[in-house]
């Protein structure tokens, strides 16, 4: 699907509204109203029992009307679409947008409606958009297919979203601000024609030189990053995804589990697309406006103009902390301030001309300041002190066009309301705080990044794949969900490396089986009704000889009985004990939209405690593995700090591509977590000391 598939759509040569009505006010007259208002194509309302609506000749079914119509725009009872979508497969409509209500969202029966609604469409070769939705716009071909309170203006911006009220609002907010659309769709249940349709459509089209989403949820994740990652290296996607709080229904027992969210797995997909996440609607409305009318920066060095110092402190705070840099002024530029600003004035960066500044010398600062070469961008800040000409200034920007991105925040109310208008006609988008005018450069400065992003394709290692067989195999047989001993065999089986490991039923076998590893050991409880070892007293570390294993076994047991007396105490593991290195944890929660999504951080007993942890979706890429790792705010300990041996990053990212497709490779395995894995210094490489697996209940041969 894409532009030449949905040409008809946006641009059909003929409309019926099947459910037109003559009463003012019903949706079905508001529909028709708007098609007529701009619309230069033939517009057929469908309505039984009337002969006439608005001056037009009412047909009583699609099949009446003399041609074949393109676009057939259904307000009807829910009860009665189908029907009325039977008819228009039969006469040979290309597409429908169905806005009556009352379907998927409205209970079971509704549900079944939807689905017989896709299943016609699908036996006529129609696409459908909707149902339960607002509509859509194309401003450019006059075509208001919508019963919103107004069109939307021409523009650069192609808007989708999944609540119709959110359409309607930011319809009323573009209108305010002068902002213009390409093409405007309204969702609704995406019974058919979804996002990922839409955003074929929308990277194809030549007026469309912004994406933007509200989405509260996707229906095909894989294929949505896929598509997502193409086209955001042609044009910025923007999305607000809402839901952001919400939990996975399953229920989870690893540290993995526990962390991954399904806001996690959204957060994973847009940095594998390249999508642009915003955090509000207002974010998402900042981000537009830039994208629509700035050049995209060549660096994320940022000057900064203002005629208010706190407003300058401000934005510099705001710069820094969403990782731009202020840029350092080459001495030209600053001789050339010094020649015209007055003497109290600043002349670094930020450049602040005081309080009393005309807009001539705003335009001479702003001029010089954005020729400087160490300057990628500029945010303009005026504050409305009483000899501020705040129009005049707004006027000497908006005849400027510079070659680098440059965003202005007038502070204040009614005294800068003119000015941001003057702005918004222009252009160029105004803001009225400065981090909001940071927050829009640091997309643009990040977009800029995506769009040169080389997406590495992940290696495809050796895997002894009848050992992995045999794994989910045995557990299968044996009615097990929880993988025991066998989990080092399927590390094994991936070439991942694994600490020395054996297991005990008694005692005297534990002490055997240490003197074979060597001393000193680690004992683990072996127990399927225990996740986590060390909350029951289940792990004893640095055991040196044969007694010390004896007496911990007797001990471990005795702990784990008074703590989990109805636990199932399989006997122990024996391993050796590594020492001199890091502990991190790798785990793997199975999102039900996005498929394996990969976890990343410190191990041990303080994951949880720190939560200092990064995700991403399999199959990782080794450059892609390097990011997740270094993305931890506690990577520098890894790489070693005051003098420390840093240790070996480069193992741990090659495990991380093992796991990876390990768990791309065998959807049964639901969660998985190594933790921890020892990684030790710098050329020694890390080992799996633990690791948990949790399986479907069924397993096929490999």
């Amino acid at each position: 699907m894409g532009m030449l598939m949905l040409n008809k759509l946006f641009n059909p040569a003929s409309v019926a509204v099947i459910g037109a009505s003559r009463t003012k006010g019903k949706v079905g007259r508001v529909v028709l109203e708007n098609l007529m208002l701009d619309f230069g194509g033939k517009i057929y309302p469908v309505n039984p029992s009337v002969s006439e609506i608005c001056n037009l000749r009412s047909y009583p079914s699609i099949d009446a009307i003399p041609e074949r119509v393109d676009l057939a725009v259904i307000v009807v009872p829910a009860k009665i679409v189908p029907s009325v979508m039977e008819s228009c497969g039969k006469a040979g409509v290309s597409f429908v947008v169905v806005i009556s209500a009352g379907f998927k969202e409205a209970g079971i029966e509704g549900s079944r409606l939807e689905r017989q609604c896709v299943e016609i469409a699908s036996r006529y070769g129609m696409k459908m958009v909707g149902p339960n939705c607002l509509g859509i716009i194309n401003p450019l071909a006059g075509l208001n297919a919508t019963f919103a309170a107004s069109m939307a203006k021409p523009g650069n911006i192609a808007l989708m979203s999944q609540s119709g009220a959110i359409c309607t609002s930011a319809l009323d907010w573009a209108e305010e601000r002068g902002v213009g659309f390409s093409r405007f769709v309204s969702l609704g249940n995406k019974a058919d024609l979804d996002e990922n349709d839409f955003l074929l459509e929308f990277a194809e089209n030549p007026d469309t030189k912004v994406i933007a989403a509200y989405l509260e949820g996707v229906k095909n994740g894989p294929e949505f990053v896929k598509i997502a990652r193409d086209v955001s290296l042609k044009k910025p996607v923007i999305v607000v995804k809402s839901g952001r709080t919400s939990a996975g229904s399953r229920a989870v027992s690893s540290h993995t589990g526990t962390l991954a969210g399904s806001d996690q797995a959204y957060n994973a997909a847009f940095s594998s697309s390249g999508v642009l996440r915003a955090t509000s609607m207002e974010e998402m409305f900042d981000y537009m406006r830039a994208f629509s009318s700035q050049p995209l920066p060549t660096g994320r060095n940022i000057a900064i103009l203002t005629n208010a110092g706190g407003l300058g402190i401000l934005a510099a705070d705001a710069c820094l902390t969403e990782g731009l840099s202020l840029a350092s002024f080459e001495e030209e530029t600053i001789e050339k301030l010094r020649e015209k600003l007055p003497d109290a004035a600043s002349l670094y960066n930020p450049v602040d001309v005081l309080g009393d500044a005309s807009a001539e010398l705003y335009g001479y600062a702003l001029k010089v300041v954005i020729s400087d070469p160490n300057v990628h961008g500029v945010i303009v800040l005026t504050s409305p002190q009483a000899m501020t000409d705040v129009e005049s200034i707004a006027k000497t920007i908006a005849d400027l066009s510079p070659e680098k991105p440059l965003l202005c925040s007038f502070v204040g109310g009614t005294r800068v309301r003119q000015g941001l208008s003057i702005l918004d006609n222009s252009g160029y988008p105004g803001y009225q705080f400065p981090e909001k005018a940071v927050s829009s450069m640091r997309a643009l400065c990040d977009y800029r990044d995506i769009r040169n992003h080389v997406y590495d394709k992940p290696q495809t290692l050796d895997v002894d794949r009848s050992a992995v067989s045999n794994v989910f195999n045995r557990a299968s047989r044996e009615n097990r969900r929880l993988l025991g001993l066998e989990s080092f065999d399927l590390l094994r089986s991936y070439g991942i490396p694994v600490v020395p490991t054996a297991s005990a039923s008694n005692a005297k076998e534990a002490a055997k089986q240490a003197e074979k590893i060597g001393y000193p050991v680690v004992m683990k409880i072996m127990s399927p009704d225990i996740s986590h070892k060390t909350d029951v007293g289940g792990v004893r570390l640095n055991l040196k000889d044969a007694g010390e294993v004896e007496r911990a076994y007797y001990t471990m047991i005795s702990n784990t009985r008074r703590y989990m007396p109805s636990a199932r105490i399989q006997g122990v593991q024996v391993q050796k004990m590594i020492s001199g290195g890091i502990e991190v944890i790798i785990g793997m929660n199975r999102d039900v939209q996005f498929g394996p999504l990969l976890m990343f951080g410190l191990g041990g007993t303080y994951v949880e405690v720190l939560k200092d942890v990064a995700f991403r979706l399999a199959p990782l890429s080794k450059k892609e593995a390097h990011s997740m790792i270094a993305s931890i705010k506690t990577y520098p300990l890894l790489t070693g700090v005051r003098g420390e041996r840093p240790y070996d990053i480069e193992s741990v990212a090659d495990v991380l591509c093992r796991v990876s497709q390990l768990v791309y490779e065998n959807p049964e395995l639901l969660e998985f977590e190594i933790n921890p894995l020892m990684v030790l210094p710098e050329g020694e490489g890390c080992v799996a000391m633990d690791m948990r697996g949790t399986i479907e209940s069924k397993r096929a041969d490999i």
